[in-house]
């Protein structure tokens, strides 16, 4: 391959992950507004759900995006 379809492919790939990790990101987001909504009782689920949810969700938001990063470095972020 020619050095541009390298660096488009390289391109491709990174804008991939950054995809993926925003969308993990806005999923931590929501399940976090899903468990303030269960402990308000606007969702009417058991308070435990709530807070589990929110737990769930700021581990979503913080944790999760770094962990799928350092997995995709460590496989060079390609698809195989």
């Amino acid at each position: 391959m020619t050095p541009h379809r390298d660096r488009e492919k390289d391109e491709a790939r990174a804008r991939t992950g950054h995809v993926i990790i925003t969308a993990l990101r806005f999923g931590g987001i929501a399940l976090v507004m899903l468990g303030f909504a269960v402990v308000r009782g606007v969702i009417d689920l058991p308070y435990a759900v709530g807070v589990v949810l929110v737990v769930a969700g700021f581990l979503d938001f913080f944790f999760v995006p770094r962990l799928v990063a350092r997995a995709w470095k460590a496989r060079g972020g390609d698809d195989r």
